[in-house]
């Protein structure tokens, strides 16, 4: 059981939040649909994960294959958004979403692009049961919707193999937030379903950090996506306050604790 008493399989999966999504699965791919602020958000997530993965495994970020050689795991892939540029990238690709009928929509598409992606509908713990490891780990939007999100992350960290790291992306819990993220983009601009967030379940980054501490990883960057209006598009920025961009590194070697000597007395 987890410290909320929550069991560990309630708290890094919300099964209505699992169907909400499964429910929408035909509409993955469509950049007016439902969907439309993760078409948007693609561009600068991608450019964060490319830019990431090549600083930390010294790769040459020019190239059309930037990232050929990395394993990458995408947590809550949803239909693929993701999963299909990094495996253009040169990345050997495993998405993985509890929802069946979000897998099969993902699985359709990337056949329809000609791409080799392994999808499976499973969470994390399946992975992590398995001893799977991967170069990348990835949970992009998923862990403003989990119930618990230490638990989640120290399962989706177990998954990073030593030397790799972690990448997220999230909603920090902000009055900011609550203003943009829900009442304008839900019921105001109705990019969204209303009801898609919780303010509650927000991480401020303070709050993930210490996730990934929990986890055994060390965070590396940290990163802000703002909304350009007048460009219609998304930057990266310094500006944390909405949503924001992490990544934790699993280090090559455990670190041991320093013992201090006891002098003996005479």
């Amino acid at each position: 059981m987890t410290k909320s008493g929550q069991s560990s399989a309630s708290a890094t999966l919300d099964e209505a939040e699992v169907a909400r999504f499964g429910a929408m699965a035909q509409e993955w791919w469509d950049p007016n649909g439902k969907f439309r602020p993760l078409h948007a958000l693609n561009p600068v997530r991608l450019t964060f994960i490319r830019d990431t993965l090549c600083a930390h495994f010294q790769l040459d970020g020019t190239s059309n294959q930037s990232l050929e050689g990395l394993k990458i795991a995408d947590i809550g892939c949803g239909g693929g958004l993701l999963c299909e540029p990094l495996a253009r990238l040169g990345a050997t690709v495993t998405g993985l979403d509890p929802a069946p009928d979000t897998i099969a929509a993902a699985q359709a598409h990337a056949q329809g692009q000609g791409l080799e992606i392994t999808y499976r509908a499973n969470r994390a713990e399946t992975l992590a049961k398995e001893g799977t490891t991967f170069d990348a780990v990835l949970a992009m939007e998923v862990v403003e919707h989990v119930p618990d999100v230490p638990a989640f992350v120290k399962v989706a960290a177990s998954l990073v193999r030593p030397g790799g790291v972690m990448l997220l992306s999230t909603i920090n819990r902000t009055l900011k937030s609550y203003a943009l993220a829900i009442v304008g983009a839900e019921y105001v601009l109705r990019w969204m379903p209303a009801g898609t967030h919780r303010w509650d379940r927000f991480v401020t980054p303070a709050e993930l950090a210490l996730a990934c501490t929990g986890a055994k990883l060390e965070e590396t960057s940290r990163k802000g996506m703002v909304f350009n209006p007048l460009a219609g598009s998304w930057n990266l920025s310094r500006d944390t306050d909405v949503n924001y961009l992490m990544a934790a590194a699993r280090p090559k070697r455990a670190r041991k604790k320093a013992v201090k000597s006891k002098s003996k007395k005479p």
